[in-house]
């Protein structure tokens, strides 16, 4: 939300984002032009919407790069308040990664910017609006506003036949009270790729492929398990980053903003669901069928027994713990607002934008202590940078229910779930200098406070 002052400053910065670092003036014709507009969607017959999308479509274009070759692409906001595009998992300049907070300027209502960066790392991003939605569960990630991002890498050594991009989105959210009168988002529809169950084209295969499937949560709150009936999935990558020990799994679980890549082997001829584990969720829409060539029958689900998933998995043996690596203890708490409205969120006692650290100094390496003393689980996402994961699940309070810490090596991403009343660490270098955002990449926890910026010295 902004004030008239606030607005004005907005408007005056994005009048001016073409002069700044990243913002290109050329007359060439950008590599990608992305429209951000208002769009009639239809997620099935019976589910039809206007929401605000790219070009027109949800998700977004499949926007393709190589890696370290320079790319322009060209943002024309024709909606009737500030925009700004993040481009998520890229290590990027403070200017264009993508986030006001950061100093990335907000595109004006009827203003286009040409924006050039350099791609890296190579892999699985995406991209997508990085605005406030507060009450209004239509705006913001509530919305279409993301697509898929693929950095090629200079060489592709992967051996597949064939690739989908699958989005796992929710719609419609209302939202309702919980047990003690807090607000929190609840959906009527969720959907692959835009669509419910049986109102989009299925995955069509062929019997002794090799399919990669690149797989994003993009939903605004909510995280989601995801199975291949009559198959497994071999984990590849997380967030777009090769992991040290590639594994196969019954299932995925993606939070907010995760990427999941995974090979499947198709042996097994017929027409299966790919879909959300929990009935609940598979039954208000997100599934699509996997159809092998010449198979005509009806989807075929199993239903899972349990839930399984731990990033464990595919890490390496945990090493040593680097003793240069200075620890940052970062306590996350909730904050009653009353009944009727929405949690607040604390970082060290404070909200942002009053939660801050010590600077960081370039080239140190440093330990976060993500110290989740709240009831819920948080997708932590720290822009511009990937991290290590190190430790999960030490528990804050020890008791027979308490879950059992894991120690890991070599697994990096830019997103990672902190289970309810435990403590999670990860490792980063501070390569990157400028303003660096953390943040819970829950729309309705963002909005309520739960960011801070990170400063380079």
């Amino acid at each position: 939300m902004y004030s008239r002052r606030s607005l004005a400053k907005l408007l005056s910065a994005a009048a001016a984002s073409r002069f700044l670092p990243g913002f290109a003036q050329g007359s060439a014709a950008p590599d990608y032009r992305i429209e951000i507009a208002t769009a009639e969607v239809e997620l099935s017959p019976k589910h039809r919407l206007r929401t605000t999308a790219y070009n027109g479509q949800v998700p977004g274009p499949l926007l393709r790069l190589k890696e370290g070759r320079p790319v322009t692409i060209e943002v024309t906001n024709k909606t009737e308040r500030p925009e700004v595009v993040h481009w998520h998992g890229l290590f990027l300049p403070s200017a264009v990664d993508g986030a006001s907070e950061e100093g990335t300027p907000m595109i004006a209502p009827g203003v286009t910017a040409r924006i050039e960066f350099t791609p890296r790392p190579a892999g699985f991003r995406w991209y997508h609006t990085h605005t406030m939605a507060m009450n209004d569960l239509t705006r913001a990630q509530y919305g279409g506003q993301h697509g898929f991002l693929m950095v090629e890498p200079r060489e592709n050594p992967a051996r597949y036949d064939r690739e989908f991009f699958l989005n796992l989105h929710d719609w419609r959210g209302q939202l309702l009270a919980s047990d003690d009168g807090a607000m929190n988002p609840v959906y009527e529809v969720t959907t692959i790729n835009g669509k419910v169950m049986g109102a989009g084209e299925p995955l069509r295969v062929k019997q002794g492929e090799r399919v990669l499937l690149h797989i994003l949560n993009s939903s605004p709150t909510e995280v989601h398990w995801i199975a291949l009936a009559g198959h497994r999935l071999e984990v590849i990558a997380l967030d777009g980053n090769p992991v040290p020990a590639p594994a196969k799994v019954e299932m995925l679980r993606l939070a907010p903003a995760e990427r999941v890549c995974a090979m499947v082997e198709m042996n097994n001829p017929g027409v299966w669901v790919l879909g959300e584990v929990r009935k609940h969720v598979l039954a208000t829409g997100m599934a699509i069928a996997m159809e092998y060539a010449g198979c005509t029958a009806a989807p075929k689900w199993l239903q899972p027994e349990e839930l399984v998933w731990s990033y464990a998995a595919f890490s390496a043996n945990a090493g040593p713990e680097r003793g240069d690596a200075i620890d940052v203890p970062l306590v996350i708490e909730s904050k009653f607002r009353g009944h009727g409205s929405m949690e607040g969120w604390t970082i060290n006692g404070r909200s942002y934008p009053e939660a801050v650290v010590a600077p960081l100094k370039e080239g140190q390496r440093y330990r976060l202590q993500f110290i989740n003393r709240s009831l819920d689980d948080h997708p932590l996402h720290l822009h511009r940078h990937t991290f290590e994961l190190r430790t999960l699940n030490m528990p804050l309070q020890p008791g027979k229910d308490a879950p059992t810490p894991v120690s890991l090596g070599g697994v990096e991403k830019d997103t990672v779930l902190v289970a309810a009343g435990t403590q999670a660490e990860v490792e980063f270098t501070a390569d990157n200098p400028g303003n660096t955002l953390l943040h819970c990449h829950q729309q309705n926890h963002m909005d309520m406070g739960f960011m801070m910026l990170l400063r380079y010295a």
